[in-house]
């Protein structure tokens, strides 16, 4: 049984890493049916076995999740030819994963983003977290959610096909206080909406602030950089952040800045304009969404790639989205096949509360409380135009 599990393991890593990304976009086949595949996908260090799921609409349009990380390894979307191409980073194996990966398609909690100094006061109570960016807690620790292995259940329902996982963060871990049971559903229905809704439930007060870190690149994730591709983004204002990259608490206008998205401008137009060094050559800002209202979605970003005409748009529930325009450098990271992602390799709209909110009482709360629920939604929406 062990050499079987054994075998299909390596198989799958071998499907996975052959039909990732890809240099060329393959013709979408025809589903009759909407479907979700399970396989086995590898072992960690740690010993704790690991799957990928792979969920499809009737329009061929392809979601590999694995239960490790939660980590979204690859989403096939149509171009206007009607082909498709992997247009989300990844990585070869999952050894890889657990070596470097960039946070490539995981989701990131407890808290998204960035703590000044790891620590905040909760009621009265002075609390400390894992320093693992500098002087600051960034994306949940040292071994954060997109390091956990989560409990998976697949779900098919009319019009969609869903993928539920579970995970229970014990009380204390990275600093944390509290159980939190956390839950996200991923969902991919026949409009080509790609939906992932979170909730958790604690039993002690704790801050809490999930997103997704997949790196988009919609002509496809190994064809280069995204420069090219056009983002508009539904905001009018930004985070001021100091040289280590934590909100002063102020908000500025983004007109007259190369943050201003309000209308489609090319990635790579002013990219150049970027100042400071702990920036690295880069976007790595907070965008401040028009119109939020806890609970409601709302839109917040259009991604066009004009070569191949696919289009991404992101609708949250989330006030702010840190756009992160991939500022590693050069080859520091490969993919599938030892392909090097270059700089800019692609862009993360992260959705998500706003950086060191513990710290900042005039922005909106991430304090969950025991008998409430946390519950946050983000929906990409794949499409085509001429």
């Amino acid at each position: 049984m062990q050499a079987n599990r054994a075998a299909l393991s390596f198989l799958a890593v071998l499907v996975f890493v052959a039909g990732g990304p890809g240099w060329a976009a393959a013709a979408a086949p025809a589903h009759k049916s909407l479907s979700i595949d399970e396989a086995p996908f590898g072992t960690t260090q740690e010993g704790q076995p690991v799957e990928l799921y792979t969920l499809r609409n009737r329009n061929g349009v392809t979601a590999k999740v694995m239960t490790y990380g939660a980590i979204i390894c690859s989403l096939e979307t149509l171009d206007r030819d009607g082909r498709l191409a992997n247009v989300t980073a990844n990585r070869g194996s999952l050894a890889d994963y657990e070596k470097k990966s960039a946070c490539f398609g995981s989701l990131i909690g407890r808290y998204a983003n960035r703590i000044a100094q790891g620590q905040f006061s909760l009621d009265g109570r002075q609390v400390s977290l894992a320093r693992n960016g500098g002087a600051h807690h960034i994306h949940g620790g040292v071994k954060g959610f997109d390091k956990r292995v989560w409990k998976a259940e697949t779900l098919l329902e009319p019009g969609l096909v869903a993928l539920k996982l579970t995970y229970t963060s014990p009380d204390g871990e990275e600093g944390y206080p509290g159980t939190l049971n956390c839950t996200v559903r991923y969902e991919l229905n026949d409009r080509n909406e790609w939906k992932m809704d979170y909730t958790a439930q604690t039993d002690k007060p704790t801050p809490v602030n999930f997103s997704n870190h997949a790196y988009w690149n919609l002509a496809g994730a190994q064809s280069g950089t995204v420069l090219d591709q056009e983002l508009t983004v539904n905001a009018d204002q930004y985070l001021l952040v100091d040289d280590t990259l934590i909100p002063t608490g102020e908000m500025a206008p983004v007109e007259g800045t190369p943050l201003d998205f309000r209308a489609a401008h090319a990635i790579g137009e002013r990219i150049g304009q970027i100042e400071g060094r702990h920036f690295n050559g880069g976007y790595d800002h907070c965008l401040v969404l028009n119109h939020w209202r806890a609970g409601h979605l709302t839109f917040c970003a259009k991604l066009k790639d004009p070569k191949s005409g696919r289009t991404m748009e992101v609708f949250t529930t989330e006030p702010g989205v840190q756009i992160y325009s991939a500022n590693f450098p050069s080859g520091a990271i490969e993919g599938p096949h030892g392909y090097p992602y270059p700089k800019h390799a692609g862009i993360c709209l992260e959705t998500q509360h706003f950086p060191d909110s513990p710290n900042k009482p005039q922005f909106p709360s991430t304090i969950l409380r025991p008998g409430e629920t946390y519950h946050s939604t983000t929906i990409h929406k794949f499409g085509v135009e001429k």
